[in-house]
C-alpha cells in the first residue's frame, strides 16, 4: 500500500507526549514490518538524507586577507608606508614582518576553529539496524527517514531521534545533551508535552548511546531537525564578539591617531607659519616625528606577550587555541561552567553508608579505589567491621559492571552506579574474583524500569543459597520482613523492619543529592537454582541504604574559592535536576543560600527579565543549549566578562558565544574542543584559577608597555616641539629622532613583554570592562614622564649650547640624554604602583637587564661609530659629558619613582580614612 509521507517535523506534535500507538500512526508506518522500501525512497527524496550540512566555508585566501583587517594591522602598515618614504628599510621589514606573523597565526587558528560543526557531524552514527518490508536490514544512517522502525542493543549510537516503541532495560547515556552523569532509564509510556529534555523518557536522540538493554523505535526527525542538528544550527548562527584588550586597542589608537595628526600638522604650522622655517626641512621633521609618535611597536608587543602567556599556560595543562583569549581571561567576570565533568568528577561514588544503628562517610572521589570509612569522626578499619563488609558484600556480587586498572587509571565498564558499587567494595578490602569464586552466581533478575531492583542468586561452597537485591528504597523496602543489627562481637540480630526511619533516611540521603539504593538479603533453599519475581515478593532483611553522587573535585572547590577571592563570580549551568544542582553547588560554594532557576522557568522569562535575574542567581538547572545562550548573551548585556567551561555537545553553541570558551580536553567531546578558545587538557576546573592569573598579568604588560611607549615617544616629540615654538636651535635632526625611535622601540619595549605577574595580582578585584585602557592615573604619568625626558634632554641641550659646546656635541648629548633616560624609565615602568627600588624591582627581569646592555652598545655606536656620525651627525663624548647624560636619565628614574611613593601614600591615607 503507498503511504503518504508524515507531517513536516516543524508542523509535528511533541513526540514525546503521545502515546507509541499514536505515534505510529502518525508517522503512517508499521512496527512490525517498518516501511517498504519504495515508501522510505520517497520520504528519502522529500526529507533529503540523515546528516548535517557543511558549512559554508570562505576560500583560503579570503580568510588569509581577512586577518589584515584590524586596527593595529592599519597601524602597523601606516607605519612601515611612513619608514619605507624616508628609505628606512630596517624599520620597514620588521614592521611587515610582524604584520605577516599576526596574519599567519589568525589564518592557522581560524582555520582550526572551523571545524567545530565537522565535529558535531561526526558524531552521527554510520550504520543502523531497521526494518524495511518486515526485513531487518543493515543500511547507512543516511539513508534513514522519518517513520523508519530502528532496532537498537546495548553499545549502539543511537542514529537519529526516535520515539520508543518498545523496550527491555533500556538505559541511554544522554551526557552529550543533557550534562547527566549517569544514563537515562527509558521506557515507552509518555511524558508531559513541557517535560525537559533529559525528562523525556520515551525518546532516544541522535549522538547519544545506548547504555544497557534493547529497544525499537519509530524515527521522529533526521539530519537538521534533530536535537543534535538544532545544536549544529545554534553553532553556526552564534557571532563570537572581539576581546576586551582589542576592543580598548581599537579605541587607543583611533584616539591616539587624531592626537598625533593634530600634533603633526601644529608643529608644521608653527615651524613655518610663524617661526619662518624652511617649508621642505618642517615637511621632513614632522614626518619623522609621525613616525615616532605612532606605536607601532604595540602589535608586536601584544603578539608576543600573548604568546609567552600561550607557552606558560600550556606548562599548565591548558592549551589555547584562539590568541586573545589568553587576555580576556584576565578580564573575566564572570564564570559559567558546566557541572558534569567539569566541577565534578563524572564518576560516580558512594559517599554515604546507613544500617539499622550506623552511618557510615565514605572518602575519596571516582573509580579509584582511594579512600576510606568514618563514623563521626572517627576512622572505620573496614576488614574489623562486620556491617560494613556486609554492605560491600552485595555491592560487588549483585552487580554486572567491571572496573579496570589501565594506565590511564581505573576504567568502567556497566553503568556508572554500579561501578561505584565495584569501588566501594574494594575500598572495603574486598578481593573481588576471590569473592566472585568463592559465591557464584546461580541465576539473576536484571535491572529493569518497571520493577526497579536487581537480583542474583549465589551459592557458596558451603551448601549456603542467597539472594541478593538491590534497587529503589521503596520497592526493596516493600520485599523486607526485618532489617540487620549488629552487635559489638561482629554477630547479628534480625529484628522487625522500621519503615519510618529507613524513609527518614533516605529522606536525609536525598537531601544530600545522593542517588539512594537499599540493599537486602534472603537465605533460600541450597536446591533453589533460578529465581522468579515469586521469590522476591517477601522475606528479605533489609541490610542499609548507599547514597551516590558524581561528586565535586576536591581541586574545584579550592579553585572556586580563588576565583572567588579575586573578585571572579563563579555560576554553575547544567542539564541535571535542581535539587541535585543545589545540592552540588552548596558543596562548591556556589549559590550558597541563593535560590537555583530552571530551563523551564528560563522559558518564562524575556531577555530583560533574564537580564536582571540573571546577576542574582548562581545555580541554574534542567539547561538546553538555548538556555545557556541566552544566559551567556544575558550576562554580557550587563556589561560581564564571560568565561564558558563545558565538555559535551549541548555545551558547543555557548563555548562559542562566550568571551572565552573553555573546554575539557581528557573527556570532552570534538564539537566543544573545536568551539572553545581554550581547552584544559587535564579536565581540572583549578586550572583556570591559573588562566586568569595569567591573563591578568598579560594586561599589566601590555599597560605596562602602553605606559613606556607613549612617555618615550611624547617626550622625544615634545623637545622638537618645544625648541620649535619657542623658536629655538633644533635640539635634534629628523634623522636624530628616527634612531632614538629604532633603537628604543628594537631593544627596550620588547622586554616588558617577559615580565612575570605581580604576586597581588590574584587580590585585585576584576578590572571594569568599561574600564579606558589609559584611565586618569595613566595619563598624568604619560605627561609628566614626557615633560620630565623633554626637560632632560631640551635642559641639557640648551646649558651644553651656554656653555659653548658645539652643536654636533650639544646634539648628540640631547639624543643620548632622551635614549639614556628611556633606559632608566624602563625599570619605572616594570611596576605600575609599587616601587622598583628594590632587589627584585632591579634585577628581577633578565630580559630588562638585556634589553638596557644592547641599548646601551647601540647607542655608545650611535656616539663613536664614525660610520654612523656620518649618517646622523653626531660625535665623541667626554667621560665628562656622558656622566651629565647619565645624570639627566637619573633624574627621570628618581622623579618617577617619587610620584609612585606619593601616589601609594595618598591611596592608603584614602583607605585609611574609608575604614
Amino acid at each position: 500500500m503507498t503511504q503518504t509521507p508524515p507531517t513536516p517535523e516543524a508542523d509535528a506534535p511533541h513526540w514525546h507526549a503521545l502515546p507509541a500507538v499514536d505515534t505510529v500512526q502518525q508517522l503512517r508506518t508499521d512496527p512490525h514490518r517498518g516501511l517498504a522500501q519504495a515508501d522510505a525512497d520517497r520520504r528519502l527524496s522529500q526529507w533529503g538524507p540523515n546528516r548535517l550540512p557543511a558549512p559554508p566555508r570562505r576560500p583560503a585566501w579570503l580568510r588569509l586577507l581577512a586577518q589584515f583587517h584590524n586596527v593595529l594591522i592599519y597601524v602597523m602598515m601606516a607605519s612601515a608606508a611612513v619608514t619605507a618614504a624616508l628609505g628606512h628599510w630596517v624599520d620597514t621589514g620588521v614592521l611587515m614582518g610582524a604584520v605577516i606573523v599576526n596574519a599567519v597565526i589568525g589564518f592557522l587558528q581560524e582555520g582550526k576553529a572551523e571545524s567545530a560543526l565537522d565535529a558535531i557531524r561526526r558524531m552521527l552514527s554510520p550504520q543502523a539496524t531497521v526494518l524495511r518490508g518486515g526485513q531487518r536490514q543493515l543500511v547507512d544512517a543516511e539513508q534513514l527517514v522519518p517513520g523508519d522502525i530502528v532496532l537498537l542493543a546495548s553499545g549502539d549510537k543511537v542514529p537519529a531521534d526516535l520515539r520508543i516503541v518498545s523496550c527491555k532495560s533500556l538505559r541511554a547515556d544522554e551526557a552529550v545533551l543533557t550534562g547527566e552523569s549517569v544514563p537515562s532509564t527509558k521506557g515507552d509510556a509518555p511524558v508531559d508535552a513541557t517535560a525537559a529534555l533529559g525528562d523525556r523518557h520515551c525518546m532516544l536522540y541522535s549522538g547519544t548511546l545506548v547504555a544497557a538493554g534493547t529497544a525499537v523505535g519509530a524515527v521522529v526527525a533526521t539530519g537538521t531537525r534533530t536535537e543534535l542538528g538544532r545544536i549544529s544550527a545554534l553553532l553556526a548562527q552564534v557571532q563570537t564578539g572581539t576581546t576586551p584588550l582589542l576592543r580598548q586597542i581599537g579605541q587607543f589608537s583611533h584616539w591616539l591617531a587624531l592626537v598625533i595628526v593634530v600634533f603633526v600638522i601644529a608643529t608644521f604650522a608653527i615651524g613655518v607659519l610663524w617661526r619662518g622655517q624652511p617649508a621642505e626641512e618642517m615637511f621632513m621633521m614632522a614626518v619623522a616625528l609621525a613616525a615616532a609618535a605612532i606605536p607601532e611597536g604595540l602589535p608586536a608587543i601584544m603578539t608576543i606577550t600573548l604568546a609567552m602567556g600561550v607557552r606558560r599556560m600550556a606548562q599548565h595543562n591548558a592549551i589555547i587555541r584562539q590568541l586573545p583569549a589568553v587576555e580576556t581571561l584576565g578580564s573575566v567576570t564572570v564564570i559559567c561552567s558546566d557541572k558534569t565533568g567539569t566541577l565534578t568528577c563524572n564518576e560516580m561514588t558512594v559517599q554515604r553508608m546507613v544500617t539499622a544503628d550506623r552511618v557510615y562517610e565514605v572518602t575519596g572521589t571516582g573509580y579509584a579505589p582511594l579512600g576510606g570509612f568514618l563514623r563521626g569522626d572517627t576512622t572505620v578499619a573496614p576488614q574489623d567491621d562486620a556491617a560494613l563488609q556486609a554492605l560491600a558484600h552485595v555491592a560487588l556480587l549483585c552487580n554486572d559492571a567491571a572496573l579496570n586498572h589501565t594506565d590511564d587509571g581505573w576504567t568502567l565498564t556497566g553503568d556508572p552506579t554500579e561501578g561505584a558499587l565495584i569501588t566501594l567494595a574494594l575500598k572495603a578490602g574486598l578481593d573481588a574474583p576471590a569473592e566472585r569464586a568463592a559465591h557464584p552466581r546461580i541465576d539473576a533478575i536484571p535491572f529493569e524500569s518497571e520493577h526497579r531492583f536487581m537480583a542474583t542468586l549465589h551459592h557458596d561452597h558451603e551448601s549456603h543459597s542467597v539472594i541478593l537485591v538491590k534497587g529503589a528504597p521503596e520497592r526493596v523496602l516493600d520485599m523486607c520482613r526485618a532489617q540487620r543489627h549488629w552487635r559489638a562481637d561482629g554477630q547479628h540480630d534480625d529484628v522487625p523492619l522500621q519503615p519510618d526511619y529507613w524513609r527518614r533516611a533516605v529522606g536525609d540521603c536525598a537531601a544530600r543529592a545522593l542517588r539512594v539504593l537499599a540493599v537486602a538479603i534472603k537465605r533460600v533453599p541450597m536446591q533453589q537454582h533460578t529465581l522468579q519475581f515469586c521469590d522476591l515478593d517477601n522475606g528479605f532483611v533489609l541490610l542499609g541504604l548507599m547514597g551516590s553522587m558524581d561528586p565535586p573535585r576536591p581541586e574545584a572547590v579550592a579553585a572556586v574559592a580563588e576565583c572567588q577571592a579575586a573578585g571572579v563570580r563563579v555560576k554553575m549551568i547544567t542539564g541535571d535536576h535542581a535539587e541535585t544542582a543545589r545540592a552540588i553547588g552548596a558543596q562548591l560554594g556556589i549559590g550558597v543560600g541563593l535560590p537555583a532557576l530552571t530551563g523551564a522557568e528560563i522559558e518564562l522569562l524575556d531577555d530583560d527579565a533574564l537580564r536582571e535575574v540573571v546577576a542574582s542567581v548562581d545555580v541554574f538547572a534542567r539547561a538546553s543549549p538555548e538556555h545557556k545562550i541566552r544566559l551567556v548573551q544575558a550576562l554580557q548585556a550587563r556589561g560581564e566578562i564571560v568565561a564558558m567551561t563545558g565538555d559535551g555537545v549541548n555545551d558547543a553553541p555557548a563555548l562559542k558565544r562566550a568571551d572565552v570558551g573553555v573546554a575539557m580536553g581528557k573527556n570532552g567531546t570534538e564539537a566543544a574542543k573545536d568551539a572553545a578558545a581554550m581547552v584544559l587538557t587535564d579536565d581540572n576546573f583549578a586550572t583556570l584559577g591559573h588562566a586568569v592569573r595569567e591573563g591578568r598579568g598579560i594586561y599589566d604588560n601590555v599597560r605596562k608597555f602602553i605606559l613606556f611607549m607613549l612617555p618615550t615617544n611624547g617626550g622625544e616629540s615634545l623637545v622638537v616641539f618645544f625648541a620649535i615654538a619657542f623658536g629655538l636651535l633644533l635640539p635634534l635632526t629628523a634623522v636624530q629622532v628616527l634612531w632614538i625611535n629604532l633603537v628604543t622601540s628594537a631593544t627596550l619595549g620588547l622586554a616588558l613583554a617577559f615580565e612575570p605577574t605581580e604576586d597581588d595580582v590574584m587580590r585585585r578585584p576584576p578590572r571594569d570592562p568599561r574600564e579606558k585602557l589609559l584611565p586618569g592615573l595613566f595619563v598624568w604619568r604619560v605627561v609628566m614622564v614626557s615633560m620630565l625626558m623633554a626637560g632632560a634632554s631640551l635642559g641639557l641641550f640648551l646649558w651644553e649650547i651656554a656653555q659653548g659646546t658645539t652643536v654636533e656635541t650639544a646634539r648628540t648629548m640631547a639624543v643620548s640624554a632622551v635614549v639614556v633616560a628611556e633606559m632608566f624609565y624602563l625599570l619605572n615602568s616594570r611596576h605600575i604602583e609599587h616601587s622598583s627600588l628594590t632587589r627584585s624591582g632591579l634585577l628581577g627581569n633578565p630580559h630588562v637587564l638585556v634589553a638596557i646592555g644592547a641599548c646601551a652598545v647601540l647607542q655608545l655606536a650611535f656616539v663613536h661609530a664614525p660610520w654612523l656620525q656620518a649618517v646622523f651627525g653626531s660625535t665623541d663624548l667626554s667621560l665628562d659629558e656622558w656622566s651629565r647624560v647619565v645624570l639627566a636619565g637619573l633624574a627621570v628614574f628618581l622623579l618617577a619613582e617619587l610620584e609612585k611613593l606619593v601616589l601609594r601614600l595618598w591611596r592608603g591615607a584614602r583607605r585609611t580614612a574609608r575604614a
